[in-house]
This record gives C-alpha cells, sequence and structure tokens, in this order.
C-alpha cells in the first residue's frame, strides 16, 4: 500500500473480561442479568466509550443487551487498563500470520 493513501479506520474496539470481585447485577425487561463483559471503544476524538453485557442471572441465553457501566472508579480503571494493554499488544503486532 503506498503512503500517500488514506486508511480509514472505523472501529476499534475490546472486550474485557469482568474480574468475579467487579461484577455487578443488572435488570433489563424484568430480568435480572450478571454482568461479565465490557466492551470498550475508542472513540474519534480519543476519548473511551463502554457498555457492558452478560448472561441472565436466573441461567439460560437470554436477549444479548447493552448496559450502561455504573459511574465504579474500579470500572473505569478496568476500561482504561484494558485499552492501555490493547494499545501495547496493537503496537506490537508482528503482521498476519
Amino acid at each position: 500500500m503506498s503512503s500517500d493513501a488514506t486508511i480509514d479506520v472505523n472501529a476499534l474496539a475490546i472486550n474485557v473480561a469482568v474480574p468475579e470481585a467487579l461484577r455487578w447485577t443488572d435488570t433489563r425487561r424484568g430480568e435480572e442479568f450478571t454482568l461479565t463483559t465490557i466492551t470498550v471503544r475508542l472513540l474519534p476524538d480519543g476519548h473511551l466509550a463502554a457498555k457492558a453485557y452478560g448472561r441472565p442471572t436466573a441461567g439460560g441465553r437470554g436477549a444479548y443487551v447493552s448496559f450502561p457501566l455504573p459511574d465504579r472508579p474500579e470500572l473505569a480503571a478496568l476500561a482504561a487498563e484494558a485499552a492501555d494493554r490493547a494499545a501495547s499488544q496493537w503496537g506490537a503486532h508482528r503482521g498476519l500470520g
């Protein structure tokens, strides 16, 4: 690819497992979910956005529904640290293998 070509990267997202000690529950459509994963996206302005996902507490597959990340410093730190780690891993990539 030539150096003067514009490359349009339109999505940078990572999935982060929530350690058991930081997991929480939330309710959607009358069903309680245990949140176990955070999807962190890098926005065009350089800020991070995050949504949480999980499974119904009662078991089963349930719907794939996103939840807002609670305003908890330890969850914000988890998202930020995961973004830093992902940046390091992306920066050290070794090409297609």
